[in-house]
C-alpha cells in the first residue's frame, strides 16, 4: 500500500510515518512547503501529480487553533474545508479512497448519550464549523472515503494536554481542571494505527465510505485525565475541579464529547483504544533520553 499524506509534522502524521517506516511501506509526506493547505488549488495538484504512484490518500492536517479560529474564520474554514474539498474531488477523479481527521467539536455537546456518526450535528464554534463544512464537502465529492472523528488527542509531541499537564506539574502543587466535559482520550498513535488499517481495507477492496468515530475509553473528565497524568508520572498535584463557566475561553467547548465507536469496530474490526494504555507510553517516550548525535565527535 502506497500511501500520499498531507501533514508531516503534527501529533497524528509524525505517528503515521513513524508507523508505516516500521511496517516497510511506502509513504510520502506532504508539508507546507510541498502543499500549502491555504492554498486548496496546490492541494488538488499534489493528487493528480501523484496518483499513479499512490494507493491511498491520507490528511492528517489541519487548523486545530480552536480559539484562535474564532478570529480567524476565513483562515480555519480555507484549510479545514476548502482544502478538503479539493483533495476529496481530486481523489474521486483519480480512484483513490480518501482518509480525513475530523472531530468531536462537529457536535453540540448536549445530553449524556455518546454521539453516533449520524448523529444531528451543531458546531459551537468556528473550528467545529469549518470542519463540519470539510465532511459535507468531502461527501459531496462522490469518491471512496473515509471521515474518521475523534477528540482528545495525545502524544509524546506537538501541543496537547498530555504535554501541558506534565510542564505545569513540574512547577505546582495544584492545579485547577474543568470536571464538567467529558469524553475520551486518544493516542495519537492509535489513531495512525486505525488510518493505515482502514487504508488497507479500501485498497484490498473491502472497505466502506462514510463516517467513523474512535475515541479512546473509557470516557472521562479532563479533571480525571488530569489525575491521571499526574499519577503515573508521579507527580504530587492535586487537581481541583472547576465548572467550564469558571475557566472562560473565546471557543465553547462541547460538554458531551463521548463517540460512540461500534460502526468502526463493526467494518474495520478497530476497537476503542485504552488511553491509559497510550499514557504510559507518552510518559515513557518523554522520559527516554535523547540519543546522542552521531554526527557530532
Amino acid at each position: 500500500m502506497r500511501v500520499l499524506m498531507f501533514g508531516r509534522t503534527g501529533q497524528v502524521a509524525t505517528e503515521v510515518r513513524g508507523l508505516a517506516e516500521r511496517q516497510g511501506l511506502p509513504l510520502l509526506a506532504l508539508g507546507r512547503e510541498e502543499a500549502d493547505l491555504a492554498d486548496p488549488s496546490a492541494c488538488a495538484a499534489a493528487i493528480a501529480a501523484r496518483a499513479g504512484a499512490t494507493d491511498v490518500v491520507i490528511n492528517a492536517a489541519a487548523y486545530t487553533a480552536v480559539d484562535r479560529a474564532e478570529s480567524e474564520p476565513d483562515l480555519a474554514h480555507l484549510v479545514n474545508a476548502a482544502a478538503p474539498a479539493a483533495m476529496a474531488r481530486a481523489c474521486a477523479a483519480a480512484g483513490l479512497p480518501f482518509l480525513h481527521i475530523s472531530t468531536d467539536y462537529v457536535f453540540d455537546g448536549s445530553g449524556a448519550t455518546p454521539w453516533t456518526p449520524d448523529a444531528p450535528t451543531g458546531p459551537l464554534g468556528v473550528y467545529g464549523h469549518s470542519k463540519r463544512a470539510g465532511e459535507e464537502a468531502i461527501r459531496g465529492a462522490g469518491g471512496a472515503h473515509v471521515i474518521l472523528r475523534t477528540s482528545w488527542v495525545f502524544s509524546a509531541h506537538g501541543s496537547n494536554f498530555v504535554r501541558s499537564m506534565l510542564r505545569l506539574g513540574a512547577t505546582r502543587d495544584s492545579i485547577d481542571i474543568v470536571a464538567d466535559q467529558t469524553g475520551g482520550p486518544t493516542p495519537a498513535a492509535a489513531i495512525a494505527a486505525a488510518l493505515l488499517q482502514i487504508g488497507r481495507a479500501h485498497v484490498a477492496g473491502t472497505g466502506r465510505s462514510g463516517t467513523c468515530h474512535f475515541a479512546g475509553a473509557p470516557d472521562v473528565t479532563w479533571a480525571g485525565f488530569a489525575r491521571a497524568i499526574f499519577a503515573q508520572a508521579g507527580l504530587p498535584v492535586a487537581v481541583r475541579d472547576i465548572a467550564t463557566a469558571d475557566y472562560p475561553t473565546p471557543a465553547r467547548r462541547p460538554a458531551n464529547s463521548r463517540l460512540d465507536c461500534a460502526s468502526l469496530a463493526a467494518d474495520y474490526g478497530i476497537a476503542r483504544p485504552d488511553w491509559r494504555e497510550g499514557l504510559a507510553d507518552v510518559i515513557a517516550a518523554l522520559r527516554a533520553p535523547v540519543p546522542p548525535d552521531s554526527t557530532q565527535a
